[in-house]
């Protein structure tokens, strides 16, 4: 005998989206710390300010899928989770870039 209780993996999956918006907040913030460095150029402030901006959309489509979920029946993510993962790629290339200048 299998029961369906769609709300337990909706509010599984919400905490999951959350979580991944508290640890892009922790790379945002290690993505900026280069830049507040004395002596960092421009070209470090640059890629800085990019990741900034790719860890604002990152928190605002993962506040989006949060509220979706919340939603009865639950919304499917179907064009968020696609532009989440590459916001996410571009993102974790900044801080890449950030770490390198």
């Amino acid at each position: 005998m299998t029961t369906e209780d769609h709300g337990a993996s909706a509010e599984r999956t919400r905490l999951a989206w959350r979580r991944t918006g508290l640890s892009a907040t922790a790379v945002g913030l290690l993505a900026v710390r280069p830049a507040l460095r004395p002596g960092a150029g421009p070209a470090t402030w640059l890629v800085a300010a990019a990741a900034m901006a790719a860890w604002v959309l990152l928190i605002a489509l993962a506040y989006r899928r949060v509220r979706g979920l919340a939603a009865l029946p639950p919304r499917p993510g179907r064009r968020i989770v696609p532009i989440y993962a590459l916001t996410a790629a571009a993102f974790a290339l900044l801080g890449g870039l950030v770490v390198m200048l």
